[in-house]
């Protein structure tokens, strides 16, 4: 089979699945304060034990710093921090996010340090809920939707807001 007939028979079945209600997506889940998050696995692009990075003055405290991956300069955030939860010594599983997002001035990748990586895991689009009116009192802004995964409640990313906000709000974009 040629690769474009290949590739219609691809289209061809994932349009089924979509109109089945059987689409599903690909999420990299991770540990944060003993609370279990996703992010598309296609926005994705490595993952890098924790070994430091480069102090910017004059930036927001959830922003530890920069790195240089492979000739790019990659604003490093502490995700712990970013959501107001308590601080927490770097350890083994600590590993970063390398997070990548598509936007209209181009591809941004910003580094998302956690408390470990968990697991990938498909999810059923149709059951990926929204999330809860929490009124002001709770920002659920970089929140996608919540999914519930082999019994237990995964919190959802809508990582591209969370790099064009963070990016922003640093003075970091170029």
């Amino acid at each position: 089979m040629n690769s474009a007939a290949a590739a219609a028979n691809k289209d061809i079945a994932t349009n089924d699945a979509e109109q089945n209600g059987q689409y599903t997506e690909q999420y990299l889940t991770f540990m944060l304060a003993g609370e279990e998050y996703g992010i598309k696995i296609l926005n994705v692009q490595e993952i890098k034990g924790w070994s430091g990075v480069t102090p910017i003055p004059n930036t927001p405290p959830h922003i530890l710093g920069i790195i240089n991956l492979r000739g790019t300069v990659v604003p490093i955030i502490d995700l712990r921090t970013c959501f107001g939860l308590e601080p927490s010594e770097f350890g083994p599983t600590t590993v970063v996010i390398m997070a990548k997002s598509v936007q209209e001035d181009g591809e941004k990748v910003v580094g998302i340090v956690v408390d470990a990586v968990s697991e990938v895991y498909n999810v059923p689009v149709r059951e990926i809920e929204p999330p809860p009116a929490m009124g002001t009192l709770v920002s659920t802004e970089f929140i996608k939707g919540l999914a519930t995964v082999e019994g237990k409640m995964v919190i959802l990313l809508n990582i591209a807001h969370l790099v064009e906000t963070e990016i922003a709000k640093a003075n970091l974009d170029g």
